[in-house]
């Protein structure tokens, strides 16, 4: 696991944990759920999970007998995280090499695993509007080399989106671009991390 956090955090748990929590500001995670996800011992995910909460990058939320884990959007900290687990998993490159440059574009979104903060190695970008195919792939090729991560794309029209948002409204979602001027590009992750 090569990131840019790697240098200065040396628990690979506490890495992943970060990245899990702090790509979508609206996931959260039980401790088994992460340890399943990790494939490490409930007791190393505790651990980082109180060291987290301890000094208040975390927040946590009882629910029934369990505990839910979440970034703390609050902490002075937390837009900085934010953009830099944006960066170690290339989300930056895939917003500046693809979704600019691809025609009449309305809005993207990451669905599945990277929406719900998971960095499984495949990225799943839905892109609605009217997108030069030809370009997508190209651009899809070149971005997957500088990100190490493998791009799969389903672009639909406006109507199409329409059609098949209740279906997509079951799996994770997260809008990374919008036309309106506060949804481009970083602009978007950073106003998410503000919310």
């Amino acid at each position: 696991m090569k990131s840019i956090f790697s240098g200065l955090i040396t628990s690979k748990t506490r890495i992943r944990i970060l990245m899990r929590l702090f790509l979508n500001p609206h996931q959260n995670a039980y401790l088994r759920e992460l340890a399943d996800e990790f494939k490490v011992s409930p007791s190393q995910v505790r651990d980082e999970l109180l060291q987290l909460k301890k000094v208040k990058i975390l927040e946590s939320e009882k629910k029934g007998r369990q505990i839910l884990y979440k970034a703390n959007r609050k902490h002075p900290l937390y837009n900085e995280l934010h953009s830099m687990v944006i960066k170690a998993l290339g989300m930056d490159r895939i917003l500046d090499s693809i979704i600019e440059r691809l025609g009449n574009l309305e809005e993207a979104y990451l669905i599945d695993d990277y929406a719900a903060g998971k960095d499984t190695g495949l990225v799943d970008l839905l892109l609605v509007g009217s997108v030069d195919l030809v370009n997508l792939e190209d651009l899809v090729a070149k971005t997957e080399k500088y990100i190490d991560r493998k791009i799969r794309t389903l672009v639909l029209s406006s109507e199409e989106f329409v059609n098949l948002k209740p279906a997509l409204s079951k799996k994770p979602m997260l809008l990374i671009w919008g036309k309106e001027p506060a949804c481009s590009a970083i602009g978007r992750f950073q106003n998410e991390a503000q919310i």
